[in-house]
């Protein structure tokens, strides 16, 4: 490793009395590419924003070249040449591509006059855009035109074509193709030769091992490995952000991710055996032979992997909850609590205050409090609705609906069954979760008067949840898969959670206008 160009030293991030970061302590080198890894929450995104100018830390030093910093802002980090790409990238939406390209800077001898040369500018900008196989006419087009993955393509150019010495990526992969995920993986290798340091915040151990010296991995907010990449595995970095060595939590995760390739192999080896199916008729019976052979190992496989990711996206999704319930919880009992100590301690203070100016100082100072509080619980009550722990599910989106109704322009009315009783915790929030989606597609999307949402045991006592509203209705079918393509997650995650409980899911648009969502999940209820 080459002289270190980042030391990082009991760098600490506390939001209240939460810890986010806990004495992480680090270096990195020019010309070194670290791998960050964590489960959600383990403080990943706010390391990167530490070092980068976007929060201050709450304790802890930063140096860089040896010499101790504090970036009170970005732009103190981008003068010593460190940037970060979002996961999100935060673009100005009617500038072109060109112009945020080189937004910050231009070149050419009259550009602090206000004359760059543009011309030199647009073949820079070109070639750094070629380098993913992206068109020269995307230049001029609008940034509010653009899809997500060309907004990510456009946030990476605009910092690659600074020559910066630390570039950082906060889970920038997800939003490009696998074919620009490689192409960029490429990039930063040429970036690391030429003695560029990198930091990679991803959850994809593939890239990781591909590209990587060394994997940071956080665990709570603290650092709790730093392993060099050629002496870990894949299963070695999985046990450390699981937290446990246990296989009955490692396994079916490594085992999804790996069967996954394999599937996605013998999918493509059997389309090539269905070509050659047709094109060659006086092999039929012998290929057909081979076919069905073949489609039984790959309904075998496909269902053993279907069995795992199911297996792992309802640990995924437990996990989720669980961490939504300790941070409404940590809010709640800790923020929350410190606040209205605080709020009171003011009240005291107005109270023996004499001076009219200061005491509207402190009303208004108080005032201010107690919006916060009230923004803090309906953040709570959005992570974990906290009447359906101790009152069910029916109380809950009672409580919910009432909130939406007073939230929006439009009417609702709720049946739920007298009889619908309480039901697993895990189901209660999934179908909690289902109808809150579900209430958030139709506040987004279906500018709707009147809405009606049913919750009833039918007589074979399954559950039947009925949301229809009377907008402006489905002009086709929606296509889950295109809606996940295009980033839209409402439906999708319903479907994804109807699934996983074993129900069906129906969307219908009557001829009046106006959709209906019909869901139906199987024997909820203990059999008498």
């Amino acid at each position: 490793m080459t002289d270190s160009l980042l030391q990082v030293s009991n760098l600490s991030k506390h939001y209240g009395s939460v810890p986010a970061l806990e004495d992480v302590t680090f270096t990195l080198g020019a010309g070194e590419v670290l791998g960050v890894v964590g489960r959600r929450g383990a403080g990943k995104s706010t390391l990167l924003h530490l070092l980068t100018g976007f929060q201050a830390p709450s304790s802890g030093q930063i140096y860089v070249d040896g010499k101790p910093v504090q970036f009170d802002s970005p732009r103190q980090a981008q003068r010593l040449g460190i940037q970060l790409v979002h996961q999100k990238p935060d673009l100005i939406g009617q500038m072109d591509v060109l112009h945020h390209i080189a937004l910050g800077n231009e070149i050419g001898w009259l550009s602090r006059l206000g004359f760059p040369d543009w011309g030199e500018m647009a073949q820079r900008a070109q070639k750094v855009l070629a380098d993913f196989d992206v068109p020269p006419d995307l230049l001029n087009k609008k940034i509010s035109n653009l899809s997500d993955e060309q907004r990510q393509l456009v946030a990476v150019a605009s910092i690659l074509s600074r020559g910066e010495r630390l570039v950082m990526l906060d889970d920038s992969f997800s939003a490009l193709s696998y074919q620009r995920q490689q192409l960029l993986l490429e990039r930063l290798k040429s970036l690391a030769s030429q003695g560029v340091a990198v930091m990679i915040s991803s959850d994809n151990l593939k890239h990781l091992f591909a590209v990587t010296d060394r994997i940071l991995v956080l665990y709570e907010g603290r650092v709790i490995a730093d392993r060099h990449t050629v002496d870990s595995t894949p299963r070695e970095i999985v046990e450390l952000i699981v937290g446990s060595a246990h296989s009955d939590q490692v396994t079916p995760i490594m085992w999804a991710l790996e069967s996954y390739h394999i599937a996605q192999q013998q999918a493509e080896e059997l389309g090539r055996v269905q070509v050659a199916l047709r094109e060659d008729l006086a092999a039929q019976d012998s290929l057909n032979r081979q076919l069905v052979e073949r489609l039984r190992e790959q309904l075998v496989a496909l269902d053993q992997l279907n069995v795992a990711l199911q297996a792992t996206h309802r640990r995924l999704m437990t996990e989720r909850e669980q961490e939504r319930k300790y941070l409404a919880r940590e809010l709640h009992d800790q923020v929350i609590q410190d606040l209205l100590s605080f709020n009171y301690r003011l009240e005291e203070a107005e109270n023996r205050m004499t001076e009219p100016a200061f005491r509207d100082d402190l009303v208004a100072i108080r005032n201010g409090i107690r919006q916060v509080v009230g923004d803090l619980r309906d953040l709570c009550s959005d992570l974990r609705p906290p009447t359906i722990d101790s009152h069910g599910l029916a109380a809950a989106i009672r409580s919910h609906t009432q909130a939406w109704v007073e939230q929006t322009d439009s009417s609702l009315t709720l049946s739920i069954d007298s009889h619908l009783g309480r039901l697993p915790e895990a189901i209660e929030l999934s179908i909690f979760r289902i109808v809150q989606e579900g209430l958030s597609n139709i506040k987004r999307h279906a500018k709707a008067k009147r809405v009606t949402l049913l919750l009833e045991r039918t007589p074979t006592t399954s559950l039947l949840i009925r949301l229809s509203d009377d907008g402006q209705g489905l002009t086709q079918e929606p296509d889950l898969a295109a809606l996940s393509a295009q980033k839209h997650y409402g439906l999708l995650s319903i479907s994804e959670r109807v699934a996983l409980l074993g129900g069906v899911m129906r969307i219908d648009s009557p001829p009046g206008g106006g959709v209906i969502l019909q869901i139906e999940i199987p024997t909820p209820y203990p059999s008498a």
